[in-house]
């Protein structure tokens, strides 16, 4: 008779525990501190290491500096605050939330930047350029076809690394028409922004917003046109002020190293494996993006052992050209540790700033305003400006941190605003922020700023074919 009952018990239990989920003790929520002295503490901190960071090339102090402290800082006054509270679990529990989000976009930016690295590496960025200096075009067709191969490229690769590779290029075939080279910086720019924001491997807004899983891989398509219109309508604008003469050719022979191709397919195989573990087996997106590391890091391993013996050739007994040498020491490691690790750390910094600030419920305040009190596609429209002055990855993480219910229209209308936003002014984008180091003198924060306006003529005319395209989603 006990054994039937201990059965019964046994057999009840998850029943019991499910009733407890539903009915049971409610888990404690956070304090309101907005309108407590460790808020307003928060608040300043935060602004205090944005300003910092953004005066990076002034004081020369690495913008990722202030961001971790900054971060640090706050984290460490909530959590002080709970914990005198009695209640320090609430506050851990929340920063862990927040980094489980960084650690996800951390690893998926790792193996992109791991990739392009090694691809810088075995020539194929180079030989792009070589290949469009020997092909004879005219200045006009350079700008669209730079500016096409920065939309389409973006899509999957940083537009960071874009924008520098079309720079590279328009700076190349221009070195006698500074006009030329300015008008294809702004295009380039323009083009980047518009090809990363529809594209999770791309833009990084568009990036957070795949990861949160409020919006499916095949739902982005569903802005290619809006972004595609966002870069033709200045273009179109522009290309009436290109010069018509065409630069004199240069020929160079392209030369890829060992095992160029293979990296690039890899990479085509890494991005595959993403995407399908995602749409179909709902793993977050790092997952697949990890995998592809691993095949990376067995090819890398594959060249060192296969690489040339100091007799001149390789480990299989045939003559190899000499540049295949070094492959005895290549080792992907080295290929992570030269990361762009300075922006890496700002984005630590801003989210987990950006977390703190929602825990403490400024974020909720925000929400209620932007999304309550005013209509949603205006609220999205003004963020979407904002992007200009203030990096779009942070926006789009603080307002998933407010939890807008929003439709799936208005998601999509959020990430559009955000990706191309930033192309408004040259310091609204990583791209043009690249650009702005890499060809100075010519291409300027004013030159770009004289292009304001057909920029944000493009701007709103994607929000129309957003609007037109994908009524459905409203």
């Amino acid at each position: 008779m006990k054994m039937n009952w201990l059965l019964i018990v046994l057999t009840a239990l998850p029943g019991l525990a499910l009733a407890a989920e539903e009915t049971g003790v409610i888990p404690p929520t956070p304090l309101d501190l907005t309108r407590h002295l460790i808020g307003y503490l928060a608040v300043a901190i935060t602004v205090l290491a944005y300003v910092t960071a953004m005066s990076e090339e002034v004081i020369e102090l690495r913008k990722s500096k202030p961001m971790v402290l900054g971060a640090a800082l706050v984290w460490f006054a909530v959590c002080i605050h709970y914990a005198m509270q009695g209640e320090a679990e609430i506050a851990v529990k929340a920063f862990e939330s927040n980094l489980l989000a960084y650690a996800e976009l951390l690893l998926f930016i790792l193996v992109s930047m791991t990739y392009l690295n090694a691809m810088e590496d075995r020539g194929i960025f180079d030989g792009l350029r070589i290949w469009l200096l020997n092909r004879g075009y005219s200045y006009r067709q350079l700008f669209w076809i730079t500016g096409g191969l920065a939309f389409v490229i973006s899509t999957a690769v940083s537009g960071l690394a874009v924008g520098l590779l079309m720079g590279a290029v328009a700076a190349a075939v221009g070195k006698s028409k500074p006009q030329f080279v300015a008008l294809s910086c702004v295009n380039i720019v323009v083009a980047t922004n518009a090809g990363g924001s529809f594209s999770p491997l791309g833009g990084i807004s568009t990036l957070f917003v795949w990861q949160a899983a409020v919006v499916a891989f095949q739902d982005f398509l569903s802005l290619a046109l809006p972004c595609l219109v966002n870069f033709l309508v200045p273009a179109a604008v522009m290309h009436f002020f290109v010069p018509k003469e065409t630069p004199p050719v240069l020929q160079r022979q392209i030369v890829l190293r060992r095992g160029s191709k293979r990296i690039v397919a890899l990479f085509a195989i890494t991005l595959i494996i993403t995407v399908c573990s995602d749409v179909f087996l709902k793993l977050p997106p790092a997952a697949g993006m990890m995998a592809g590391l691993a095949l990376l890091q067995f090819f890398s391993f594959y060249l060192s052992r296969t690489a040339l013996e100091a007799d001149g050739s390789d480990r299989l007994g045939e003559p190899r050209p000499a540049d295949w040498l070094d492959d005895r020491e290549y080792d992907i490691f080295q290929k992570i540790g030269n990361l762009e690790w300075d922006t890496l750390l700002f984005f630590y910094g801003a989210m987990m700033m950006i977390g703190a600030l929602g825990f403490v419920g400024y974020l909720d305040a925000i929400a209620q305003t932007l999304f309550g009190q005013i209509n949603p596609t205006l609220a999205n429209i003004l963020i979407g400006l904002s992007s200009a002055f203030v990096d779009n990855g942070t926006l789009m993480f603080a307002v998933l941190s407010m939890h807008p219910d929003i439709p799936l229209g208005q998601w999509l209308l959020l990430t559009l605003t955000l990706g191309v936003g930033g192309s408004l002014l040259a310091i609204g984008s990583a791209p043009g922020v690249g650009l702005l180091g890499q060809i100075k003198g010519t291409y300027t924060f004013g030159y770009h700023l004289r292009w304001f306006p057909v920029i944000l003529l493009g701007y709103f005319a994607s929000i129309a074919v957003h609007f037109w395209v994908n009524a459905r989603y409203f």
